[in-house]
């Protein structure tokens, strides 16, 4: 009896091509999952946040929500062919080597793979990006992974996996698929490869720079001098090593102290020992800085004012930058989230380079992409940046490496130029929760802590928004507690001077070192525990004047390092900077000049100082005063639709009876 024969499809294991829609549904199949997840995740969290703004983005933008995440759904079809073109390879190895060769087990084996490819990417950004896993969502499994090495050999077992290991297998999936294609399309693959390796060779080659003039001749040659301010908002002006602080830890990479750069280049420049803000709250202070006002005189008293404020305050300010500007200097701002309120008043700015905040979409937009998880996880990179422009001015996405990149690739093209500039460098290193990348948020940290603040200071901003009382929160936390919170702002210190270090190797590197004035200063302090408060900055004047006190160094190429121990204001350096740069000072600038001390022609003086307090958002203790209950913030304030969108508006009237708030 004659049987038929089994065809031989049948008998042997798929191939590559047989592979191929079985693997696409298998990755298909877990990024799908992702994406409902994310969907989940964004509904219940909006569903959970009880203030006006979120039911604002539910009720009004809801079809502006859905786009959004319907944009999204590129970076998932980038991600598919991405992880098909990995997995492949490795399914039609398992699928040769099984003994089932059923489409539906090649779909799991696929499915199994890259949720492998998954967790390799997360423990890799809990490694290198930890801050975008500071709400612990997926919890801290991956944190006790990398870590449990000895810590002697992490280095070295990080570089394996994280670089050495990731490249080999990319180039052993490309050889495989090179191996399998068809003889044509390996000619027509090669010679892509080697056209893309050619331009990227091109690309990355260095630029011959126009020859910078001789170091301490600027002036003589009639170049003016260039600037930049660089700050980090919240940074105290004696939380650094060159003000007399010393770290609780001293061991191992937290030896050299806080700040070993900046006090290098405090100890040849001019140090102000104290300097004080009119105001401890980021815009206001911003806007009294820049156009040397006092905010009584601006108008500008705290972070939220309406249209009609905004526009009273540029009819009286004069920001430096616009000087500068009409005096020939290129002016940019430079900055993450912290520098975002550029975007709602430039402050005379030419060119702002900052997260975006100036409406209201950019926060509902920046919700939909953090919460499709995998759009930090693998686009947080120059390719990414480039699908998605708008993720380059998310604040989750600007981080302080990508400020001082930015800063660094501006050094260079001006070098290039030889025209004078003007910039504002402004981080948010320092600025609460206080979370910064490692190996910074555990350098001075006791290695032994394990409460709730390990990444950062557990603090939930829609619970705030909707009438969270922080204060006896942070008045019952234990010693271990506020101990770590200090150990990771010292932390947040020394990220800040090691992005202070790159940005001189820049000047050097580019010959402009000795021509250009640099400034290391903040926007005010913090209260980090101190005597009689809590944290938090600008709503009290209690403890000491750590919120108002700011670092002031200035460094003046060839001039003598000095420590001037009178106090100045932060508005006095904007006067400063013009005589030092021979530029007419506005008559409406109030801050006065030091440049003689600088010079020394004159000796320093003690200066008048003036502070107030900013709108109390969190109602701090004071004592003796007897405050009355606010409202929650969602409730002071409001959206302008009309002009800013962003730019809430506090639409409570300062009465006689609120005064005791503000002094």
């Amino acid at each position: 009896m004659n049987q038929s024969p089994t065809p031989a499809t049948d008998a042997r294991p798929p191939q590559g091509p047989r592979c191929f829609w079985p693997t696409v549904g298998g990755v298909g199949l877990f990024l799908a999952l992702q994406f409902v997840y994310s969907l989940w995740e964004l509904a219940t969290r909006s569903d959970g946040m009880e203030n006006k703004f979120s039911a604002l983005a539910r009720d009004k933008y809801l079809s502006f929500l859905i786009s959004q995440n319907l944009l999204v759904l590129v970076a998932y079809m980038i991600l598919c062919l991405a992880a098909v073109f990995l997995v492949l390879p490795m399914v039609t190895i398992w699928t040769r080597r099984a003994k089932s060769h059923k489409r539906r087990w090649i779909l799991l084996r696929a499915f199994l793979l890259t949720v492998l490819i998954h967790v390799f990417f997360l423990l890799r950004l809990a490694k290198t990006r930890p801050y975008f896993l500071s709400d612990a969502k997926l919890g801290s499994w991956y944190y006790k992974l990398i870590d449990w090495p000895p810590a002697s050999w992490q280095p070295t077992i990080h570089l394996l996996l994280f670089v050495v290991f990731p490249v080999a297998v990319l180039l052993w999936v490309m050889l495989w698929h090179f191996r399998a294609a068809h003889p044509k399309v390996r000619w027509i693959g090669a010679t892509l490869t080697l056209a893309g390796l050619i331009a990227g060779t091109v690309s990355l080659w260095p630029t011959k720079v126009s020859a910078a003039p001789a170091k301490g001749q600027a002036k003589d040659q009639g170049r003016p001098w260039n600037v930049i301010i660089v700050a980090s908002d919240s940074l105290r002006g004696d939380r650094l090593g060159c003000s007399g602080y010393r770290p609780a830890r001293s061991d191992g990479p937290a030896a050299p102290g806080v700040s070993p750069v900046i006090d290098a280049l405090a100890a040849r420049s001019i140090r102000f020992e104290r300097c004080y803000t009119p105001i401890a709250s980021t815009f206001e202070s911003s806007v009294s800085f820049m156009g040397s006002q006092f905010p009584h005189t601006h108008g500008i008293c705290q972070m939220y004012p309406d249209q009609a404020t905004v526009e009273a305050m540029e009819r009286k300010l004069v920001p430096a930058a616009s000087v500068m500007e009409k005096a020939g200097y290129d002016t940019a701002a430079i900055g993450d989230w912290c520098a975002g309120s550029y975007k709602v008043v430039s402050l005379g700015f030419k060119d702002i380079d900052v997260s975006s905040f100036d409406n209201f979409k950019i926060y509902m937009s920046q919700a939909v992409v953090m919460a499709h998880f995998v759009v930090p996880l693998y686009f947080d990179n120059a390719l990414g940046y480039r699908l998605f422009p708008e993720i380059g001015s998310f604040a989750s996405f600007v981080t302080p490496q990508v400020v001082t990149k930015r800063v660094e690739d501006r050094i260079e093209r001006q070098a290039a130029a030889g025209t004078p500039f003007f910039w504002h460098v402004f981080y948010s290193c320092n600025h609460l929760p206080y979370c910064s990348s490692q190996p910074y948020n555990r350098m001075f940290a006791d290695p032994h802590y394990k409460g709730s603040a390990e990444s950062q200071v557990q603090f939930d901003v829609d619970k705030f928004i909707g009438g969270q009382d922080l204060e006896p929160i942070w008045r019952s936390m234990p010693a271990s507690e506020i101990t770590q919170i200090r150990a990771l702002y010292d932390g947040c210190t020394r990220q800040f001077d090691d992005c202070i270090a790159r940005i001189l190797k820049s000047l050097d590197r580019n010959g402009l070192a000795d021509r250009t004035i640099l400034v290391i200063t903040a926007d005010h302090g913090d209260d980090l525990f101190d005597p009689g408060v809590t944290l938090g900055h600008g709503l009290s004047l209690n403890g000491s004047g750590q919120a108002n006190q700011i670092p002031m160094i200035v460094y003046v190429p060839g001039q003598p390092p000095q420590v001037i121990a009178e106090p100045i204001r932060s508005i006095d350096l904007m006067p400063t900077l013009a005589d030092l740069l021979e530029v007419e000072k506005p008559a409406v600038w109030e801050g006065k000049s030091v440049a003689p001390w600088i010079q020394r022609t004159a000796p320093p003086e003690t200066l008048p100082s003036y502070s107030e307090t900013s709108f109390p958002f969190i109602q701090f203790k004071v004592p003796g005063i007897e405050r009355p209950k606010l409202p929650p913030m969602d409730e002071l304030t409001e959206i302008d639709e009309e002009s800013y969108r962003r730019l809430f508006a506090v639409n409570v009237t300062i009465s006689g009876s609120l005064q005791p708030l503000l002094i």
